[in-house]
């Protein structure tokens, strides 16, 4: 019954890269459709491959499933697919991160990505009745330099974006590695991510407050390390976007049984559940809801609140947020019944 509710619960995903939601099905077909070889035989054999140590072990791959994406239509599809996907697990609200130097470096037009994804993400709001706010990812790996031109890259399609995001290898990369270009995004009037304290230190998780300016948390897992930090976020009021089955496939935690968000949420930080990549990590959103759920032993009532925060923590006019609490209302009133 509760894995039920959890399933229809309407609620917002606020951490999702949409190349982490390529399943090998799609994978083996837009490969096909490009005339590009895998160096997996069958889509058994790639998933197989879905046995992480770590992060780099899962970037790896991410990176290689990537390259099958070349046309507008192959990042439509991509989008289009995750949509249908989550419409049927009441996400009714989503803020989609991509990462355009993993496609630019191949020579794949900034335009050609934008295009594609946005597509879709007007469809699917049409079609499904599903809103989203889009966010481009700089990746930390690459240089400075790098994201400043990718930055130029972008600016053509502002309009399109709710904000601006820094992600990939976190270890070795701290947030004031992109000081500057974070300063020109907050001067065009955009917010900022950043990915900090999931296998990074609580330090770069001051480093994105302080630095970058951070509008919220992405991970933000070993913040409890650091008491004055935990102080810190509770003042600034800033959200985190945990990813439970994330985690868990990554090895940040070793059983969900020991995930952070029960004590977070007893520190009073706003959190929110997300799926990060499911297409590798085993699970969509009502999945990870369902999994945390059942191992933390939360309450209906902390699940309510969970979908609560995921619409308070949203980049969305606060006309539109009263929209996303009312959905949840109307579907509580007739559950009840």
């Amino acid at each position: 019954m509760m894995n039920y509710f959890l399933t229809k619960l309407p609620k917002a995903e606020l951490h999702l890269h949409i190349e982490g939601t390529l399943e090998p099905e799609l994978m083996f077909l837009l490969a096909q459709r490009n005339h590009i070889t895998l160096k997996y035989d069958s889509v058994e054999a790639l998933r197989e491959a879905y046995n992480f140590q770590n992060l780099q072990d899962f970037l790896d791959l991410y990176y290689e499933g990537a390259a099958v994406l070349i046309h507008e239509k192959d990042f439509y599809d991509l989008t289009m697919a995750y949509l249908k996907r989550v419409h049927q697990d009441g996400t009714i609200h989503v803020e989609i991160f991509f990462d355009p130097q993993t496609h630019t470096h191949r020579g794949v037009s900034m335009e050609t990505i934008v295009r594609g994804i946005h597509r879709a993400l007007e469809d699917g709001k049409r079609w499904l009745g599903v809103t989203y706010v889009l966010i481009p990812s700089f990746l930390r790996h690459l240089s400075e330099e790098d994201a400043l031109k990718t930055w130029e890259e972008l600016k053509p399609f502002l309009p399109f974006f709710g904000a601006i995001g820094l992600d990939s290898s976190e270890k070795g990369n701290p947030p004031s590695k992109f000081k500057n270009v974070f300063q020109e995004v907050r001067n065009a009037g955009l917010r900022v991510v950043a990915h900090a304290g999931e296998e990074g230190p609580a330090e770069y998780i001051w480093d994105a407050m302080n630095t970058l300016k951070i509008d919220r948390i992405d991970h933000g897992n070993r913040s409890l390390e650091d008491l004055e930090l935990m102080a810190a976020i509770h003042k600034a009021d800033l959200a985190m976007t945990l990813c439970p089955l994330s985690n868990l496939s990554l090895k940040v935690v070793a059983d969900l049984v020991d995930h952070p968000l029960q004590e977070l949420m007893d520190r009073g930080v706003r959190v929110t559940i997300n799926s990060d990549d499911p297409a590798y990590f085993g699970g969509y959103l009502a999945q990870n809801y369902i999994s945390l759920q059942q191992s933390l032993q939360l309450t209906k009532e902390q699940m309510i609140q969970l979908a609560r925060n995921s619409f308070d923590a949203s980049f969305i006019t606060e006309t539109h947020r009263i929209e996303l609490h009312k959905q949840l209302d109307n579907f509580l009133e007739a559950y009840d019944k």
